[in-house]
């Protein structure tokens, strides 16, 4: 079964998961700008990084038929820094041009500080101004309920934002009825021990349905898996749910996402044998 991975953090990653990741299924990922496991000190390192996720990466991965995308960001742990962050928001749009760029993320709050909150709405703002995706950080370390209904307070002030065009990631049982029931597109982040496991993950599927949701494996430093949505996959097999189901909540909910960027591009991603496989059998006279 083919999926889409929309959000894993390959700058992290060896090529040979790039390799495995497409025997699996991966036809394409999206990898949302992140803390580089240390604060960086200029803008320019910053150039550097959006450099690497928009020339570098696409190439590593196309040597596996998988398509690259990325979103640009200070991210949440770099954002107590209002002077830097502000620096690189308005360095941002000399790449809003590069053809696998989606929009601006992953973007949120870390420890639901004010100035967290400032760099946060001022992403917003340039989201805004440039008619960009937004793909949301939820905290971890702090109260996750709270910072989640923090930063949905925030989007729901700018009058200018369409909630159908903002994923809020990382949501777990206590906070993905909030942003489904606001009109945001949701994502659970599956970790080996932390965040949400292909299992629960499941569980929260069979909880609320399989509109507007998705999974990543965001594979980043530490600890994780960049295989954790084939594990999902299995999982929901064991459990009985159809392909279809499956595929929804894997690939067709990611590719609705995703289209509303012009940036992004179709590829053939099933053969004509397959296509056959899934339209229904003709009736017999």
């Amino acid at each position: 079964m083919y999926y889409i991975d929309p959000h894993i953090h390959m700058i992290s990653r060896v090529t040979d998961d790039y390799h495995r990741m497409a025997y699996a299924g991966c036809v394409a990922i999206t990898e949302p700008a992140f803390w580089a496991g240390f604060d960086r000190g200029s803008v320019d390192g910053f150039r550097d990084y959006f450099r690497h996720l928009t020339e570098v990466e696409p190439k590593r991965a196309a040597q596996f038929n998988i398509r690259h995308y990325s979103w640009l960001c200070i991210n949440a742990k770099e954002a107590e820094n209002v002077e830097l962050s502000r620096g690189v928001i308005q360095m941002i749009p000399e790449f809003l041009n590069k053809p696998n760029v989606l929009g601006i993320g992953e973007i949120g709050l870390n420890k639901n500080t004010k100035n967290e909150a400032t760099v946060f709405q001022e992403h917003v703002d340039l989201a805004m101004k440039y008619h960009e995706l937004i793909l949301i950080h939820t905290p971890h370390l702090e109260d996750k309920y709270k910072g989640t209904r923090m930063i949905i307070d925030m989007l729901k002030q700018d009058r200018r934002l369409k909630p159908e065009r903002v994923l809020i990631d990382h949501v777990e049982e206590h906070t993905v009825r909030h942003a489904l029931d606001n009109g945001f597109w949701c994502a659970m982040t599956l970790y080996p021990t932390t965040k949400c496991t292909p299992q629960r993950a499941v569980d929260i599927i069979e909880m609320v349905g399989t509109d507007c949701i998705m999974a990543n494996s965001a594979g980043d430093w530490g600890k994780s898996d960049p295989l954790a949505v084939p594990e999902m996959i299995q999982e929901m097999k064991r459990r009985g749910h159809a392909d279809s189901v499956i595929r929804k909540v894997v690939y067709d909910n990611p590719l609705a996402f995703f289209r509303q960027c012009a940036r992004w591009q179709e590829w053939p991603a099933e053969t004509e044998v397959e296509k056959a496989k899934r339209k229904p059998a003709k009736a017999h006279a």
